[in-house]
């Protein structure tokens, strides 16, 4: 199951990673906590019917926003896309609904990077590193298969890391020069909507000045070959991969992974994107890949699936013999 501001997602998910009879309910987030608790309920409901299951779920997982402490299944703190989300017991009160079904909690950055590490670009690596860039910015660390958590649940979030060439961008969070500011896709659009104000532009050409397009409307027009358009995504992938190849410095993994709606614009932001973060790279990293996620809105729910039962698959995976498969 995946929570977010705006939709409840649901699916029963086959040991291959496929969703099977999936739900999507819109979130009350304005109700508060109990309302959202009372329709995650429901999705799940609905996702078993629709998949033809009668009996219960041995267990459930659960991806949502929000820093989460996994132990408990409690969300400890939350944006205002989710009210009074922050302190809800999010495992034990879903459970209590269901009828006692187990229920396992994770920050969405995290499941994403599961879904990616089981069903899809990270399915022969264990060392990850893996961001999601969209209306915000969440990461992921995995090292041997395993979530690097921190003691304060916060470990692999990228979202408000000082950015190279961020300049005095306003992040989400009120600070300047953050990597989500920079990079996400409100930031994106409202940079394109500022320029183009400034810029002269045929009658109707161009978004009007304070109102940022759709950034799938900004990628056709990079596609197209337009010079503002291709500007202002490069502009946002260079930040992104200048940090992630940083980053690769740092934590030294097999792969960096990058996902997220802004990640589905195209050439115009990938060339870019790729051109900075080798550049950045030291030489005992150079051959590091850097891909694109395969699994695009089925991550943050094949990822929840998992976690139920991640410690005994990461097991398993363990004993395998090695694919080698590390660049």
């Amino acid at each position: 199951m995946d929570v977010g501001g705006t939709k409840v997602a649901a699916s029963v998910v086959d040991a291959s990673g496929v969703p099977l009879g999936a739900v999507r309910l819109p979130t009350p987030a304005a109700a508060g906590p109990e309302a959202v608790l009372d329709t995650m309920a429901e999705a799940a409901r609905g996702a078993l019917r629709r998949a033809g299951r009668a009996a219960p779920p041995e267990a459930v997982g659960v991806s949502t926003g929000g820093v989460v402490d996994h132990a408990t299944g409690t969300v400890v703190a939350a944006t205002g896309l989710l009210p009074g989300w922050a302190g809800t017991a999010v495992a034990r009160e879903l459970s209590t609904r269901l009828g006692g079904v187990p229920v396992s909690v994770e920050n969405d950055g995290n499941a994403l990077a599961l879904g990616e590490l089981w069903f899809g670009a990270a399915r022969t690596r264990e060392d990850v590193l893996f961001t999601a860039v969209g209306t915000g910015v969440a990461g992921a660390l995995l090292y041997g298969g395993e979530l690097v958590r921190g003691t304060h649940h916060t470990a692999g979030e990228l979202g408000h890391l000082p950015a190279p060439g961020a300049g005095e961008t306003v992040c989400s969070c009120g600070r300047t020069g953050h990597l989500e500011g920079a990079t996400a896709g409100p930031s994106l659009a409202a940079r394109y909507a500022r320029l183009a104000a400034l810029r002269p532009a045929p009658a109707g050409d161009a978004a009007a000045p304070g109102e940022p397009p759709a950034l799938r409307w900004i990628a056709e027009r990079a596609d197209a070959g337009e010079p503002l358009a291709r500007e202002v995504l490069a502009d946002g992938a260079t930040v992104l991969g200048r940090t992630l190849g940083g980053l690769c410095n740092l934590f030294d993994p097999q792969a960096v992974i990058v996902s997220g709606g802004v990640s589905a614009c195209g050439p115009a932001y990938w060339r870019p994107l790729r051109s900075a973060f080798t550049a950045e790279l030291l030489p005992s990293v150079r051959e590091v890949p850097l891909l694109g996620a395969e699994l695009g809105p089925l991550a943050a729910v094949c990822g929840a699936a998992v976690l139920p039962a991640h410690a005994e698959l990461t097991a398993a995976r363990s004993a395998r013999p090695s694919t080698g498969a590390a660049g």
